[in-house]
């Protein structure tokens, strides 16, 4: 049976299907504890800092039971309801690039600019079900949330770095503002310390934390796994500047189209005593475990699929309204702009070619498959090129055209300045000012604004250090034993010759024509 036909044969269960879009918005404003500009937000889903970044969200959960999209986005689950599919585990490749497909539909509501959007925290939450015997000790634990994060769809999100502060100590675990755990009872554990960078944290139900960094932990208290409810008492969320606040009192939507309704708040994730029942921890006292975690719960290859498939969602956009830019200032025929572009365009379809790689790959994991280690390493390392060098042709190729702009959406219906605006300011081609004000100001709030800057600087490091990136390839290579296949392969090759000549008989010496060797 497919799964419009599982789907449609009886209702579904309403317990175990996805929050709708204002079920989303109703469930944020549950007393959870967020600051931002001094003050305590009350109502999370009106507050102008946070309130059209989550109706973005609140679209993706629409779409969920859009039946134009509910066959592509979604998959029946055994206990009577449905969910989105990243949050299930694949057994096969074809349920694996079904979950890709579902990550592209999905992303297209946001343009692919929502990096953290619900399914991201399905590349871990997909995973607990077939690798429940990693977390030794709570092994329920791991199969209760496999199963619980479906029912509705929840919106999990992570802070799994220790802020960058004493990063000199010898150890990852000697700093007072590091997570650990401050006391232990027969119901569970008290932790207390920050992680950093709980991203769009604010707008989610759950954080998960752990430990991934460089350098191990060596104190047991330092190394608890689990998951915290968003709204628990001493969870706090210090939250950033917010580019959509910013937005609305300075300019309009007009003028920050991105910055007005995609800004995924950064929040600095502070936990001042909070109780953990013990059926929300994954490890506690496990120093091999704890340090395992980036590796052995197998997360990292399904976030690289996610993120990858994200971002040629984003690619799609960029190369889209970048040649609707180039149209407008005329410079669409310029030699030189047009091998920018093409550039621009193959940065795209790499990425588009990575996520059907890793999509297509299939490797057998506890009883599902998942993409390719070599392939999600690939990704992560050019990722962390590409938005830079992006960014670079946009401003080199659109030039002035990026700033040529007025100050707001309002000077358009100030009588004194709009005719010189329609003169001035107008695009090639017959395109209006008003036309090619609004792309533009598209363009530079992708590239230049602090919101376009801040995604810059995400995706260089949303994935993980520039260093660690590059050396999981290396450990890879090494581990998988490509690297002694590599340099016995190139070994090949310089084993046919030595100091006499070849040593291969199907090859000819040169001692008949060489001036050289005629002289020794």
């Amino acid at each position: 049976m497919t799964g419009a036909a599982a789907q449609g044969a009886s209702a579904p269960d309403p317990r175990f299907v996805p929050l709708t879009g204002q079920e989303y918005l109703d469930s944020l404003n549950d007393d959870r504890e967020v600051w931002i500009y001094g003050e305590r937000v009350r109502d999370i889903a009106n507050h102008p800092a946070f309130r059209n970044s989550a109706r973005m969200i609140a679209r993706m959960y629409d779409a969920l039971h859009d039946p134009r999209r509910k066959d592509v986005l979604t998959v029946p689950t055994e206990w009577g309801g449905y969910t989105q599919r990243f949050f299930r585990a694949p057994h096969t490749v074809e349920e694996q690039v079904a979950q890709r497909d579902a990550i592209a539909e999905w992303q297209k509501v946001a343009w692919g600019w929502m990096g953290r959007s619900p399914d991201y925290k399905g590349s871990f939450l997909g995973t607990l079900g077939a690798n429940a015997g990693f977390y030794k000790g709570f092994e329920e634990n791991a199969e209760r949330w496999y199963r619980k994060a479906q029912e509705r769809t929840w919106y999990v999100n992570h802070a799994i770095m220790h802020p960058p502060v004493d990063r000199d100590l010898p150890t990852a675990d000697g700093s007072d503002v590091y997570v650990k755990v401050v006391k232990e009872t027969d119901a569970g554990i008290h932790v207390s310390g920050a992680k950093v960078v709980a991203t769009n944290s604010a707008l989610t139900h759950y954080t998960f934390v752990a430990h991934v960094a460089q350098v191990p932990i060596a104190d047991p208290k330092f190394a608890p796994v689990f998951i915290v409810p968003t709204s628990a008492p001493g969870v706090k969320l210090i939250c950033r500047v917010s580019n959509e606040y910013r937005a609305a009192t300075t300019g309009s939507p007009f003028d920050y189209p991105l910055s007005s309704r995609l800004d995924e708040n950064d929040a600095i994730l502070v936990l001042d005593d909070v109780f953990i029942p013990w059926e929300d921890v994954f490890m506690h006292g496990d120093l091999e475990q704890a340090n395992k975690f980036n590796v052995g719960s197998g997360f990292l290859e399904r976030a690289s699929l996610h993120g990858c498939t994200r971002f040629a969602v984003k690619m799609n956009f960029i190369v889209g309204l970048l040649a609707r830019a180039l149209e407008i200032t005329g410079a669409k025929g310029f030699h030189g702009v047009q091998s920018q572009l093409g550039e621009v365009i193959a940065w795209r379809n790499a990425f588009w070619a990575l996520s059907d790689a890793m999509a297509k790959s299939g490797v057998p994991w506890n009883g599902m498959v998942r993409p390719d280690a070599h392939f999600a390493g690939a990704y992560r390392v050019l990722n962390q090129m590409a938005m830079p060098k992006i960014k670079n042709i946009i401003e080199q190729i659109v030039a002035s055209g990026l700033i040529y702009l007025n100050s707001h959406a309002a000077d358009f219906a100030t009588e004194e300045i709009r005719p010189y605006l329609d003169k001035y300011v107008r695009g090639s081609g017959g395109t209006t000012a008003v036309e090619r004000v609004k792309v533009m100001k598209m363009l530079w709030d992708a590239v230049g604004t602090e919101f376009g800057s801040r995604h810059e600087l995400y995706e260089i490091n949303y994935i993980g250090s520039n260093d660690i990136t590059r050396l999981t390839n290396l450990w890879a290579a090494e581990g998988s034993g490509n690297m002694a296949r590599f340099k016995s392969f190139a070994q090949s090759a310089m084993d046919e010759y030595d100091l006499n000549g070849w040593t291969v008989p199907d090859l000819v010496n040169p001692h008949d024509v060489s001036l050289v060797l005629k002289r020794t």
